[in-house]
């Protein structure tokens, strides 16, 4: 279930601060808080120069805190790396399925990144942020017709993922203005992650089947109306392992390869992206500079072995992006002792604004942000609010002696936490500040109760 934090720590929550080592830049994907945490002479937990317990006085709780320092650090290291490593002309997009808002697209995108969305909602938001249409890409198994025309209209490139997709562009398109696209194939590389988060193994609802190659390519390059740029794969996320990652950027220079035979010039490759995060302190994901050199170089031998131009290198990182830019607080309630078994602790939030722990079996580590310095002397399960009994947010946590009214703060909560929140029990969703130099911004603000009944139709003949 959900993963127990270490037995017999008696440290504090400031072991969780990042440590530089040896001078380097930190990569924020191996650290667990924010890179501007800090613990202030209150004994509390400081991010972005804002103190955690003023911000939840101010915002209320429970509250997504995003640091923007650490979320710009993670794209300049993306971008700056493939830079570095690779000869070619490269581009990293942000997959914002992650965290999609209006704040956080504008954020990487000037940095220089580009977007990858996966629905006609993402791709409105990417384009209300500003982003520039060519530096979206419109990802998705089962696109409607409708989110088809608004990607056409808007001039993004569309990542077809099936024969039926094919068809209904073919359909939409004119001769005179092709459309630009690209191909989802489904490499067949496994990896160790999660069996709902890995999409590069052949038994996946993603892409094309790398049988089907030679048909793929044979119809798409006798269709005039269709722009066919490139290929793209993705093999999973939260992966550690490197070799994965080097196996794909491999085959993927032989589908370059073959598809030369249909005369298709394809000049991208879209490697994805999947790099983890550490989300406890036995978690050793690579660095984002490692992960990416390696991406790089084994890329460029492929093409050297096959004597192929090298194409433009895209990658799409999302969860080693903005996961650990983003703590949840929480407000602590009440608590439930039961002798020689288990104490209970109760936050105001739960599975409705993280749902990972009960679909996934997520595992996080947590902290009391107004207590930084004491000893972790209890242990507890930290409960939500939600009436499952499944609503735990953590199993056996190592906190300090917590008391109603504290505030908690879990760490890593930045991908996949607001995105998929939810309003069961008809809680309203969490506000989300940026912080950054001692200033919060709101950007996303708490629903209310009105706003949970703005959807709903009552019939005249109930009244």
């Amino acid at each position: 279930m959900v993963s127990t934090h270490p037995v017999g720590i008696q440290a504090s929550g400031s072991q969780y601060l990042p440590q530089k080592r040896n001078n380097t830049t930190l990569s924020p994907n191996q650290e667990l808080l924010p890179l501007s945490a800090r613990v202030n002479h209150h004994d509390s937990l400081e991010i972005g120069g804002c103190d955690v317990t003023k911000l939840v006085e101010q915002f209320g709780s429970p509250l997504y805190i995003l640091d923007e320092e650490t979320l710009r650090t993670a794209c300049r290291q993306y971008h700056d790396t493939f830079k570095a490593y690779y000869k070619g002309e490269s581009q990293v997009l942000y997959a914002s399925k992650a965290w999609n808002c209006l704040a956080v697209c504008a954020i990487v995108a000037s940095e220089g990144l580009g977007i990858d969305v996966v629905s006609g909602g993402e791709l409105y938001t990417a384009l209300n942020a500003g982003v520039n249409p060519d530096k979206i890409y419109l990802h998705g198994n089962n696109k409607s017709r409708d989110e088809l025309v608004l990607a056409i209209a808007s001039g993004c490139t569309i990542v077809a993922d099936n024969w039926y997709e094919l068809h209904t562009l073919v359909e939409l398109a004119t001769p005179s203005s092709p459309i630009r696209i690209m191909l989802r194939l489904t490499p067949g590389i496994e990896c160790h992650t999660h069996e709902y988060i890995r999409t590069g193994h052949l038994d996946s609802k993603f892409g094309f089947d790398p049988n089907d190659l030679d048909e793929v390519f044979a119809f798409v390059s006798k269709q005039p109306g269709l722009n066919c740029v490139g290929l793209h794969a993705h093999i999973g996320s939260q992966i550690f392992e490197r070799q994965p990652h080097r196996d794909l950027g491999t085959v993927m220079v032989q589908w370059l390869r073959d598809a030369a035979k249909y005369n298709l010039e394809l000049t991208e490759l879209n490697v994805g992206g999947g790099l983890g995060i550490r989300y406890t302190e036995s978690d050793d994901p690579p660095s984002i500079e490692e992960w990416s050199k390696a991406i790089c170089e084994v890329v460029q031998q492929a093409c050297a072995a096959e004597n192929l131009p090298l194409p433009k290198l895209l990658c799409e990182p999302g969860r080693s992006l903005i996961a650990t830019a983003c703590v949840t607080a929480y407000s602590i309630g009440s608590a439930k002792v039961i002798p020689d078994l288990r104490t209970y602790v109760t936050i105001d939030g739960g599975m409705s604004d993280n749902p990972r722990p009960i679909t996934y079996q997520s595992v996080y580590r947590a902290v009391v942000a107004n207590k930084m310095s004491a000893a972790l002397t209890e242990t507890v399960t930290l409960a939500g609010k939600h009436c499952e009994s499944g609503d735990i947010l953590i199993k056996n946590a190592q906190l300090p002696k917590t008391e109603p009214g504290d505030i908690l703060v879990v760490m890593g909560t930045g991908a996949y936490n607001y995105s998929m929140a939810s309003n069961y029990n008809r809680l309203p969703r969490p506000a989300a500040v940026l912080v950054a130099n001692g200033e919060a911004n709101l950007i996303l603000q708490r629903e209310n109760y009105q706003d949970i009944i703005r959807q709903d139709c009552l019939p005249e003949r109930l009244k």
